[in-house]
């Protein structure tokens, strides 16, 4: 079993136009670092409304990494707000404003205040593909499930 907290961290280079906390973990084993709203007025989001929040933060990711922008599980379960293309993909050669489309599933209004945490932001890895392009689906290797669809390895 590998120990993260003996791993190097990765050094991300931002630029913070907002007067809030640089995104943080929540506790030592947290993998998402908290993201803040940066507004110069508080957004209401209607029921079935979206709006995209920015968070003051720019910064430049190593090449090989994404960042994640994921929902916070009690934004949603109190109040059905929610990241709607979740989870959300910050690429290495990005360098604008890192905003969040949050989207109210809710029954209420509700409000986005400066400073509040809205999202979490999961730094990932990720592997490059380079096709192999094979004429017919029966040249494929073989599996175990095939060419079963969706829900075909049951329910339980």
């Amino acid at each position: 079993m590998s120990d993260v907290s003996n791993a190097s961290p990765v050094v991300v280079p931002v630029v913070a136009n907002t007067p809030h906390a640089l995104p943080a973990y929540g506790t030592p084993d947290s993998a998402g670092l908290d993201l803040r709203a940066k507004l110069d007025a508080p957004v209401v989001l209607q029921p079935g409304e979206r709006a995209l929040i920015p968070t003051g933060l720019h910064f430049a990711l190593p090449r090989g990494y994404e960042a994640q922008v994921r929902p916070r599980s009690g934004l949603a379960y109190k109040h059905g707000v929610t990241v709607l293309n979740s989870p959300g993909t910050i690429d290495a050669d990005y360098r604008g404003d890192v905003g969040v489309i949050l989207i109210n599933h809710g029954q209420a209004p509700f409000t986005v205040e400066d400073g509040e945490r809205i999202a979490q932001l999961v730094l990932a890895r990720y592997e490059r593909v380079e096709w192999a392009v094979i004429d017919t689906v029966e040249q494929l290797p073989s599996s175990t499930r095939g060419a079963g669809g969706f829900g075909h390895t049951g329910t339980t």
